[in-house]
């Protein structure tokens, strides 16, 4: 009984993480536009944060912090507006950057207008003009 308990448990969460993921990814726009709180959100109004510990147009956010924080990536040759740019990641995708700060998402919002990613471990926050 223990043994099955602790199989499904381990089941579930890899299932509720893939899912997260998979939230997260499929719901990134980079329509990037400022919500009526004052903060950037991508195309499906989810908020947009910014990662103290990158560089001036560098990510430092890869592997296991990009599948928590999915970087805003370009999924368009539209223009983006004034004060953004593309950069290039690690891995070669190209992701949006407000003032060269990299823009990422973050798992934990399941919702538009959610921002409980502000302030996690101090070095995360939103992303603002």
């Amino acid at each position: 009984m223990n043994r099955f308990f602790t199989m499904t448990a381990a089941a579930t969460a890899a299932l509720t993480l893939a899912a997260c993921d998979a939230y997260a990814a499929g719901h990134a726009s980079s329509d990037v536009k400022t919500s009526d709180a004052g903060y950037f959100t991508d195309g499906h109004d989810m908020t947009l944060y910014t990662f103290d510990k990158d560089e001036a147009g560098k990510s430092n956010c890869n592997a296991g912090c990009a599948k928590a924080w999915p970087p805003l990536l370009v999924e368009s040759d539209k223009p983006l507006p004034e004060g953004f740019s593309v950069i290039s990641r690690k891995n070669g995708d190209q992701q949006i950057a407000y003032k060269d700060q990299p823009l990422y998402l973050w798992i934990q919002d399941k919702k538009p207008g959610q921002t409980t990613g502000d302030g996690v471990q101090g070095v995360w926050h939103i992303a603002k003009p």
